[in-house]
């Protein structure tokens, strides 16, 4: 199976651009395509928007993001309501991250996360409440490199296993350029007797500055031989997505060797290496 993640636009020509991903990205059939939430929670009513579009204008499974940031645990449940009325039926449940322009920046450029006084202080105990309220399949996030909270790649098991406890269904990676590390996660998780499905994400990434930069807020080591690939290309960007492209299908080929059947792709709103990239998996258009 593969799936796919977009973000709420912010400008009319992002919301060109998002329409654009997803109609060549619907003829694939996916699993599920899942909208992210802006950190802080500035995205919130941007995602439900987007949700009842794809739902009125497609045919697509859709699935939305939630996180604990800027939520009481009623703002919570209300979240989970609209998306119910809206036809989701999978949420994503992630703790979720402040911008630093929200609270002070750590040396690392990230923002320390802080809990709402009334909210949900971790994606254990959003992904238990999501479980009470209502019967939705629940993705949670796993880390093949550690979190930059994390005090180490046990802690970070332990809490996957936690939140497969408390009700997720399926766990989607961070996105990783580290093969092995995703193979040994999946080994990790099975010495440990977590259930959970492991689906590696799989960044469609074109910038290579705008991915140093999200590697650096979740953790995720980039390889020397990408920044060597994408120097120089600033202004060819042509050539940057079909490398890109190149990049994306050989970590597939790789996953797929070592047995992984389902993939999720971070598109960054940009549908045109996703059907490339989704051939090598035997997906074709239905179109």
């Amino acid at each position: 199976m593969i799936s796919f993640e977009v973000f709420p636009p912010r400008t009319p020509e992002g919301e060109l651009r998002l329409w654009d991903t997803l109609d060549r990205l619907a003829p694939l059939q996916p699993g599920f395509v899942s909208v992210t939430c802006g950190a802080g929670g500035s995205a919130k009513d941007a995602t439900i928007g987007v949700l009842n579009a794809i739902a009125q204008r497609t045919t697509l499974t859709i699935a939305g993001h939630l996180t604990c940031v800027g939520r009481s645990r009623a703002d919570t449940a209300a979240d989970v309501a609209r998306y119910w009325e809206a036809g989701v039926r999978h949420i994503v449940a992630l703790r979720g991250d402040v911008p630093a322009a929200v609270a002070g920046a750590e040396a690392n450029g990230r923002a320390r996360f802080e809990p709402h006084p009334d909210g949900h202080r971790s994606s254990i105990e959003l992904v238990a409440a999501i479980r009470r309220q209502a019967p939705v399949e629940i993705s949670v996030a796993a880390y093949p490199e550690p979190h930059p909270d994390s005090v180490s790649a046990s802690h970070d098991l332990d809490v996957l296993a936690r939140k497969a406890d408390a009700g997720a269904t399926r766990a989607i990676t961070q996105f990783c350029f580290d093969t092995d590390a995703i193979v040994a996660l999946r080994e990790r998780m099975a010495g440990a007797g977590i259930g959970l499905r492991v689906v590696p994400g799989i960044l469609l990434a074109t910038d290579f500055d705008g991915v140093a930069r999200m590697a650096a807020r979740c953790g995720a080591s980039l390889p020397d031989s990408l920044a060597a690939h994408f120097r120089g290309l600033e202004e060819d960007q042509t050539t940057r997505k079909l490398l890109g492209a190149i990049v994306a299908a050989e970590q597939v080929e790789r996953l797929r060797r070592e047995g992984f059947e389902d993939f999720h792709f971070y598109t960054l709103n940009q549908g045109e290496l996703a059907p490339a990239v989704s051939r090598l998996l035997g997906v074709r258009s239905a179109a």
